[in-house]
């Protein structure tokens, strides 16, 4: 039923639902059994989740800070800064490699409910790259390599993304061009200044939204720590 435009539950049995990519913000729930409940929200940073009167969002990004060294830099400013975040990114993500490497033949092309797999995520991570790095801020003429994956095909530029490799690469493929889009960021944040992390560029999926310099880096190291979560989540349940 609704009220005031909003859909309410009363006495309904919702367990094992499952919502995907959907808009929950602002729901209200009222004396409700949420043993079991599992919440993956990536920008829950940057709001509010109140659970019996306590916004837990200080406490979880305090914990995931801890499981995560280094992490609590994905907002930094100064250069020296960000330098040392993305070593530490960097770092956390060569663990996790040599961890799926370790791991039985195929781990890396096993997916967990529907989620991208560890080697898909690498190739989302190359995109994003591409997107925020080659086309925002360095504004390369044709930034996007093949094996990049998104969430969507796009046409952007004159550069059809439709075009791009659908046969599954080796994972040795994708850690070569992984590896070169990691590189391309630390000699970008090699040499970055103040005054170059204030500049304005439009944004990469939105030209219209001028954002700064910071900001996309911000995005891909941002992206680069919540796919690590998913990825590590993801080998968990392969044991």
């Amino acid at each position: 039923m609704t009220q005031d435009n909003a859909t309410v539950f009363v006495d309904r049995d919702l367990r094992g639902a499952r919502f995907n990519r959907s808009i929950l913000a602002g729901a209200v729930m009222r004396g409700v059994d949420v043993n079991g409940l599992d919440i993956d929200a990536p920008w829950l940073s940057d709001g509010t989740l109140v659970v019996n009167g306590v916004d837990v969002v200080p406490l979880v990004e305090a914990e995931l800070n801890r499981q995560f060294p280094g992490r609590e830099l994905r907002t930094a400013k100064d250069p020296d800064d960000l330098r040392v975040a993305w070593a530490a990114v960097e770092g956390a993500w060569a663990s996790a490699v040599d961890r799926a490497r370790s791991m039985p033949e195929g781990t890396v092309d096993v997916s967990i409910d529907g989620e991208w797999s560890f080697a898909q995520t690498l190739r989302h991570l190359v995109f994003a790259t591409d997107a925020w790095l080659g086309k925002a801020v360095l504004r390369l003429p044709q930034p996007f390599h093949p094996l990049g994956q998104s969430h969507v095909e796009y046409e952007t530029d004159g550069f059809d993304m439709s075009v791009f490799a659908t046969e599954r690469p080796t994972f040795e493929t994708v850690l070569q061009v992984r590896a070169e889009r990691q590189a391309m960021v630390r000699d970008f944040l090699a040499t970055v200044t103040p005054e170059l992390l204030v500049e304005s560029r439009p944004s990469a999926w939105w030209p219209e939204y001028i954002v700064s310099v910071l900001h996309c880096l911000h995005v891909i190291i941002g992206e680069e720590w919540q796919h690590l979560r998913f990825a590590l989540r993801d080998l968990d349940a392969q044991g």
